[in-house]
């Protein structure tokens, strides 16, 4: 072109710039973009951000920056420049930079587009700032822009993360509503959101909402629900959603197979675990270093080291060379069944082999010189973990404190707590009934030398569930004597742990002491206390600490509700129970989790089906439309305890719905017909 006398344009060499930076030959374009500016040629604010961009996704930051700079002696950025600066920015750490960036293009007058925003609330939502990232979400909706499904997703992914899964399901409500339309990484984000906080039902029902609403489920929906159901102990499910999967035509790959493994090792089934790892490898799936680790963690759990021995060779045969995982694996099996000499020669092997052990791998040999009474050598660890720069958790400390309250050395136990506390460790309940232990042995030696000296008979019950209010104050008190001053934090721990262990008496006492302390009980506290009445039908309590938390201003979950509504109900207020629940439903919820855990998980489980047919009945009367598939949850269910004319009020709502339905969804004409009985 050149040669034949045609001089190149502004569009020639944005067009090979672009290229370029396509290719991902940048320094090539910066080049043609110097060639440009020494022939006069003026590059256009496109000719700059494509390699402006092209450096950001590569890390190349500063040199974006500083062409930013020279871009301005001839045009200004415009909204692809300040986003690509922002995104790049954002992924190298610099979010405060990044959000400077955001507030300056709004001076500008320039409107950000929805990929600024994504590049935005991605880098915070991934940088732990989520309630930055739901500002920005909000700002977006009061200022017309419109998020896309990526920018749904990663606040709904945010929302899971918090643990508020109901903010997550209202969004997806709005999805549904508006758009744009769930995607599968919606639907597996939000069944995470369920398996993280417990809610195994859930999960279930929003998959099987998934399949109704045609969008299928993948190996990543499953491998969450398989891992999820194994944590919590529900292993035939497990397996069941494993089965499934294969049959519907997915192929489990290894992150498939080490869920379910890893679930049978934890669950002591450690044979299965191995056929499973041999059925995979037939099925030419390669297990990779995660697989090998959860098998020899079930091996070394129950004291089969020889056949873990052989399992680490075989890896090694397969060029899976062991890592920190599974030499901490070994240490923690041997230290747990006697074996702490063993495990410290693993440890010495695993330091020739340049593999640093980690804070788990210094957890378990303490814990393993605790459990042999070797108290201070496991305090010697604690030494070297600090000169290695390795920080101790709740785990270590309490380990280690408890290795001393054995020993009756009381003292050196509370040294040892506020050692923790010096270090930001919080203590969790474990700790304080570790020492709530030593401070009862203490008191019982007491009492057996008070007994021995005027010659009289001493018993008492060894029982760590006969530790009283007391005990509890006494280690609050002792806290304070070792310079550990109790906080709300430090009562959220106890009242939490207390009403999980039905000790509703103790936590009502500490809570009282708090407050006597001018402390304030916090969310966690009242959503504990509240709880734990519920459950004992201590109706006017539970009211009592409800209305507590609206004057707060906490926000009460479905969960809380559900219990209250329940409660109400078996103290026969079946009247303030519907009170309580329309007001609910004057707030932001998801019309098909009201039903699954309100009426379903809540009326139906208590026997309250008429009530259930009631509530059901209001919300269509507030327009709270449901999902197809929730009819069908509440009709199966009322058809359990055969209470025909509540389920067939609910199939007349099936039928009507059919007349809505698309024929080509599965089972969806043969509802017709529907008969309750038969579900």
């Amino acid at each position: 072109m050149v040669k034949e006398g045609c001089d190149p344009n502004s569009v020639t060499y944005s067009t090979l710039i672009n290229g370029l930076c396509i290719e991902g030959r940048v320094d090539e374009a910066l080049n043609m973009l110097d060639e440009m500016i020494e022939k006069s040629i003026e590059p256009t604010v496109y000719t700059y951000t494509v390699p402006i961009s092209s450096l950001c996704a590569t890390g190349r930051v500063k040199e974006a920056i500083d062409l930013v700079a020279k871009m301005r002696r001839g045009c200004q950025p415009n909204v692809q420049t300040y986003t690509a600066l922002i995104s790049g920015l954002s992924r190298v750490g610099k979010l405060e930079v990044a959000i400077g960036l955001y507030h300056k293009m709004l001076k500008d007058g320039l409107v950000p587009n929805t990929v600024t925003y994504n590049a935005l609330i991605n880098e915070l939502c991934a940088g732990a700032r989520f309630n930055t990232a739901l500002d920005i979400f909000n700002w977006m909706g009061r200022h017309h822009s419109l998020p896309n499904a990526g920018t749904y997703n990663e606040i709904i992914n945010g929302f899971c993360m918090v643990g508020n899964i109901e903010k997550a399901m209202v969004l997806f409500s709005k999805m549904q509503k508006i758009g744009p339309p769930p995607t599968i990484v919606t639907y597996n984000t939000l069944i995470n959101g369920y398996l993280m906080v417990g809610n195994l039902n859930n999960a279930l029902r929003l998959l099987d909402l998934m399949k109704e609403n045609g969008c299928e489920p993948d190996e990543w929906t499953y491998s969450e629900l398989v891992s999820g159901f194994c944590k919590r102990g529900k292993l035939d499910l497990a397996t069941t959603l494993f089965h499934e999967m294969v049959d519907r035509g997915l192929n489990p790959n290894e992150f498939n197979y080490t869920a379910l493994i890893d679930g049978l090792c934890k669950d002591g089934k450690v044979d299965a675990a191995l056929s499973l790892l041999e059925n995979m490898e037939e099925k030419d799936c390669k297990a990779n270093i995660e697989t090998y680790n959860a098998v020899i963690n079930g091996l070394a759990k129950t004291n089969r080291f020889s056949e873990a021995e052989k399992l680490c060779n075989k890896m090694s045969e397969k060029e899976l060379l062991p890592n920190i995982i599974t030499y901490t694996t070994l240490i923690d099996g041997l230290c747990r069944n006697g074996g702490t000499h063993l495990a410290f020669k693993i440890f010495h092997e695993m330091e020739k082999r340049n593999c640093s052990p980690n804070l788990y791998t210094y957890s378990s040999l303490i814990h393993g010189l605790c459990l042999d009474g070797k108290v201070d050598d496991a305090e010697m660890l604690l030494k070297e973990m600090d000169m290695k720069g390795l920080v101790p958790d709740y785990v270590t400390f309490t380990s280690l404190i408890d290795g001393f309250v054995m020993l009756g050395r009381l003292d050196h136990a509370f040294s040892l707590l506020r050692r923790m506390s010096d270090v930001g460790c919080k203590p969790n309940y474990r700790t304080f009934t570790v020492l709530v232990k030593g401070l009862w042995k203490e008191c019982h030696l007491l009492a057996e030398k008070v007994a021995v000296q005027h010659e009289s008979a001493y018993s008492c019950s060894s029982e760590e569930k006969d530790f009283n209010f007391e005990m509890f104050y006494n280690v609050l008190a002792r806290m304070s004597e070792y310079g550990c001053e109790p906080t709300v934090e430090t009562y959220s721990t106890l009242v939490t742990g207390l009403c999980r262990d039905g000790r509703t008496y103790e936590a009502d006492h500490l809570v009282k002491s708090m407050e006597e302390k001018g402390l304030c009980p916090n969310e966690e506290i009242c959503n504990s206390l509240l709880g734990a009445y519920c459950k004992s039908v201590k109706v006017e309590s539970a009211l009592e600490i409800f209305n507590l938390m609206i004057v707060k201003g906490f926000e009460p979950r479905l969960s809380i509700y559900r219990a209250l509504i329940c409660a109400l109900c078996k103290a026969s207020r079946a009247e303030e129970a519907q009170a309580l629940f329309e007001n609910m439903l004057e707030k932001q919820w998801n019309s098909n989790e009201i039903v699954w855990t309100i009426l379903v998980d809540g009326l139906l489980k208590d026997g309250e089906f008429n009530l259930c047919m009631k509530f059901l009945h209001i919300m269509e009367s507030n327009n709270r439309s449901l999902d197809f598939h929730t009819y069908v949850i509440l009709a199966r269910e009322l058809s359990k305890v055969e209470k025909s004319i509540n389920a067939n009020q609910v199939a007349d709502k099936l039928r009507a719905m059919t007349l809505y339905q698309p024929t080509n969804g599965e089972g969806i004409i043969s509802f017709v017909a529907f008969n309750p009985i038969m579900l």
